[in-house]
């Protein structure tokens, strides 16, 4: 697998460093957005590309400003996270434009996190719903001390959406994933939830299967 660097700074805010792999994004029919969790990089989260079916996607994995998109538990009050909060999810508003820039519109652009990189990707597509090839969130959850619907408006037009955890994750209570399942199928998500059995905060290759079957159900090809 060849990985890209980039600088982007000046194109899309909040950010100084992606990284890439598959196909470029003039060339590709369909492109994968990927975040990693806390204390990771985004070539960390890039070593997923091999078990996937990369033929037609660009892979696109920013990195966060000192290994975290922000500084306390997801849980927290949201005013202890700002504003590095509010800048990641600008960071991914641009990143979204850039990959629309290149005629791959958000249909055919997933979002892919895994663990807080999973909440950032989750609240994104929630804050922002529309249509997306696919929103992932493994081992994660809606972002804040409690979660409703009332904080979100507007419909992610079926959606395929897939959150994956443990029933036991140490740092990710298994009623908040369950919750941020029903909001996004409260906001017409087509939602497929799995708890895994004492799993721990890792990826299993069930995830890996759901997410290539995503890909291929997804139509992205020119």
């Amino acid at each position: 697998m060849r990985v890209k660097h980039h600088n982007l700074s000046k194109s899309i805010p909040h950010t100084k460093e992606i990284f890439t792999a598959g196909r470029d994004l003039k060339d590709a029919s369909a492109a994968m957005i990927l975040l990693h969790g806390r204390g990771a990089t985004a070539n960390d989260i890039l070593t997923l590309v091999p078990e996937l079916n990369p033929n037609e996607l660009a892979f696109i994995a920013p990195q966060a400003p000192d290994y975290a998109w922000y500084p306390y538990s997801f849980m927290a009050p949201i005013k202890q996270n700002e504003p590095q909060l509010s800048e990641a999810l600008e960071l991914l508003k641009g990143l979204l434009l850039h990959i629309e820039q290149a005629e791959i519109s958000a249909e055919k652009t997933f979002l892919l996190g895994f663990s807080q990189g999973a909440c950032l990707a989750l609240e994104y597509a929630a804050r922002n719903p529309r249509r997306y090839a696919g929103v992932i969130g493994l081992s994660g959850g809606l972002i804040g001390p409690e979660v409703s619907i009332s904080n979100y408006q507007d419909s992610l037009d079926g959606t395929p959406v897939f959150l994956g955890c443990s029933d036991a994750d140490p740092h990710i209570p298994k009623k908040r994933v369950e919750e941020s399942a029903e909001i996004m199928e409260n906001l017409n998500g087509s939602v497929d939830l799995r708890l895994y059995s004492q799993m721990g905060h890792t990826i299993n290759l069930d995830e890996i299967d759901v997410i290539n079957e995503m890909i291929k159900n997804a139509n992205i090809k020119d």
